[in-house]
């Protein structure tokens, strides 16, 4: 090879191959991003980010990454995604949100991948927002650790890249995140990204130290700086990191340093906030120059760095034109992009096997969960205070920890949205985790996690990644739990799509939901309701049932009818249908008593997918209809129930939809009387059923 011309030659300390391959990539990755300023009429059709000053420390990263690695990058990691081998037309299916788009079909934005290839390392779906990503990345590496300390895994110890701008250490998930992967020692390299900006605020009016200061605050997080600028001190340095975890098998922090010498995004112009100065200041470490120069000093010769950047250039346009030409995406099917399909599609296994013992409701959840864990050892089981020393605040995990250790069964700190978001990066893993938030009330901070990554996956994914989630949650009042232990929350979580909800009644209905749950593909949170754990509660003696057997399972979407009406009093009009679930089912079953022969109560069992099919065949029976909920009535689920009833049955109703709900207040009162007074009960049911049966 010639050596410079201008340069006196010295030896690399890292494999030439490797630079030149580095150069080519920056070159790629300089050339798409000014092909999309020259061409931003087309290209900021959809707003994107590029790399521009953090194409060093990016592909440092990326050649780290083997095949069998995991990695969830953010949305300035375009050069992540050219240095583990995509290509640019693939960026630019991307970016056009064309059909040929690998990760997404179209659906998500610039430098999201969703990337299941062979020979590549896996990328599950994440999403835009800022910080999202640390909790399910750490999810990954939980479900690493948890398969190979149950010997589950085949290849060599995985590693999990999470990629993560400065910005973004400030959120609180970073923190739940980065405290999990030091009380489990977990197998991650948090790489941060430092370009000293946010979108428009500096990172001196964003945050009281970098994160290389933040994460001293962590004891048993291994920290290190780089140059995120200098290629070869960024390579040695992700190099260490990496094999520092393969080996450890514990976390380390790495941030990076590097200038910012493109737009945040083409959205957010640099002219638009930046001064001179600053683009100067960051324009002098341009990491492209940098290596340019080193490689000069190494004895490339400069004509051949000449046409490595003139090829980039070249493939870049080449691709460019094709991309232009691609074809749009198909149109969206909601049958198919809201749920994979589940593999529970009929009632199966014995629901009363004779000779069959009855057992409570919280009884059955807790054999259902047993019975999962003993025949898939793929499964384990976390939330607050479900460990060994109590086993759930209701005993709903009694003795699971005493029986498959603390590694399968755990307490996890205070900290709702790792307890839910994780559960996204153990199902991409192929571990299925089992949790539990502890309250209903409790399950906002997760609410993030839960809309935007979890119900998210499967359809930003084009399909690739579905969430495997059972996720339980003890709901409703009874008794004076007072207004942080006893909300209802089934209309929040019934709007958002891509997750499913079930609410049983019995402890034959929980049992079935919770094993169907477990093989459904898709995130399911699982409504339990503590006034029917143990029939206690006066009038709820039905919810304990003669438990099913290990194969007993339900499919979502079916209905169930607790009680009948006679086909006489059906025939002459003198009959009425109640919607309900959970609780409702029991203030009905107790009102209906006063109306022999008049009722039937339709217990729906899961709020989403809703058995429509049976609410439209009974409401064309009985033409008189009743919605009964525990929640406030005011805009809840159950108003859209009727709503839709009313919409698209209207020609079957001979008389208004009556609804029935708790009085709309933001709390449930902690005083007994005052709960009994904001909630719905028998006798106020029973006045409703008679004035509906007047009609």
């Amino acid at each position: 090879m010639k050596k410079s011309a201008t340069s006196q030659s010295k030896k690399s300390p890292i494999d030439l191959s490797i630079l030149k391959e580095a150069y080519k990539l920056m070159c790629t990755a300089e050339s798409m991003a000014h092909l999309y300023e020259e061409n931003k009429a087309i290209c900021s059709k959809y707003v994107h980010s590029t790399s521009r000053g953090h194409e060093a420390i990016q592909l440092a990263s990326a050649f780290q990454l083997k095949a069998h690695d995991f990695a969830s990058p953010y949305y300035r990691d375009e050069s992540i995604l050219l240095g583990i081998g995509m290509q640019p037309y693939e960026l630019m299916c991307q970016l056009m949100a064309k059909k040929d788009d690998p990760f997404s079909g179209g659906r998500t934005y610039y430098s999201h991948p969703s990337l299941k290839r062979e020979g590549f390392p896996t990328i599950p779906h994440q999403s835009s927002a800022t910080g999202m990503q640390a909790i399910p990345a750490t999810g990954m590496a939980q479900g690493i650790a948890y398969l190979e300390s149950q010997g589950l895994t085949k290849n060599e110890p995985a590693v999990v890249l999470c990629s993560i701008g400065d910005g973004a250490m400030t959120e609180g998930e970073v923190s739940e995140a980065m405290q999990m992967a030091i009380l489990k020692r977990l197998p991650i390299v948090y790489l941060v990204q430092d370009n000293e900006w946010g979108i428009s605020a500096t990172g001196k009016e964003m945050r009281a130290m970098d994160a290389y200061d933040f994460a001293a605050g962590f004891p048993g997080l291994k920290r290190m700086r780089v140059q995120g600028h200098d290629f070869e001190d960024s390579f040695r340095g992700m190099k260490d990191a990496f094999d520092y975890v393969r080996k450890n098998r514990a976390p380390i922090l790495v941030h990076a340093t590097c200038p910012l010498l493109g737009h945040h995004t083409s959205g957010v112009r640099k002219e638009w906030y930046r001064g001179d100065e600053d683009l100067e200041k960051h324009s002098q470490t341009d990491p492209i120059p940098l290596l340019r120069s080193r490689l000069l000093d190494y004895g490339v010769d400069e004509s051949e760095l000449i046409q490595i950047a003139d090829e980039a250039k070249h493939q870049v346009e080449l691709d460019y034109q094709k991309a232009l030409d691609a074809d749009e995406p198909d149109l969206l099917l909601e049958e198919d992009d809201e749920f994979a399909p589940s593999p529970i599609t009929e009632e199966k296994g014995e629901r009363s096997p004779k000779g069959g013992e009855k057992v409570v409701m919280v009884d059955a959840a807790l054999h259902a969960v047993d019975e999962i864990m003993s025949k898939h050892p793929e499964s384990l089981f976390y939330g607050q205070d479900v460990g060994g020393q109590l086993g759930g605040v209701f005993r709903e995990a009694a003795n699971l920890a005493k029986k498959y250790g603390d590694e399968r069964v755990f307490n996890t700190p205070i900290q709702e949205a790792y307890i839910i978001g994780s559960t996204a990066g153990v199902s991409a893993v192929g571990a299925k985790a089992i949790v539990e938030i502890q309250f209903a009330d409790y399950i906002w901070p997760g609410m993030n996690q839960l809309v935007v990554e979890l119900a998210k996956s499967y359809a930003l994914s084009n399909r690739q990644f579905p969430v495997q989630s059972l996720i339980r949650v003890p709901i409703g009042a009874y008794g004076g739990g007072g207004p942080y232990h006893s909300g209802s929350v089934e209309s929040t979580l019934a709007n958002i799509r891509g997750i499913k909800v079930a609410y049983p009644s019995t402890a034959a209905d929980i049992k079935g939901l919770m094993k169907s749950a477990f093989y459904d593909p898709n995130p399911v949170v699982m409504l339990e309701h503590k006034g029917l754990y143990w029939s206690k509660v006066p009038g709820t003696l039905e919810a304990k049932t003669i438990e099913p057997d290990e194969n007993y399972v339900i499919p979502f979407g079916k209905a169930l009818s607790r009680l009948s009406a006679d086909e006489e009093n059906i025939e002459n009009g003198e009959s009425i249908l109640v919607i309900t679930y959970g609780m409702g089912v029991y203030w009905s079953l107790a009102a209906a008593k006063s109306f022999e022969g008049k009722v039937e109560v339709l217990d729906l069992r899961t709020i989403h997918p809703v058995d429509w099919e049976a609410i439209s065949q009974k409401v064309k029976q009985h033409n008189k209809v009743m919605v009964l909920t525990e929640e406030p009535l005011l805009n809840s689920f159950a108003e859209s129930l009727a709503g839709r009833i009313a919409s698209q049955l209207f020609e079957h109703l001979d008389a208004p939809i009556c609804t029935i709900g708790s009085k709309s207040l933001p709390a449930i009162p902690l005083n007994t009387s005052l709960e009994a007074d904001m909630l719905p009960n028998p006798e106020k049911v029973k006045e409703k059923m008679k004035a509906l049966l007047a009609y």
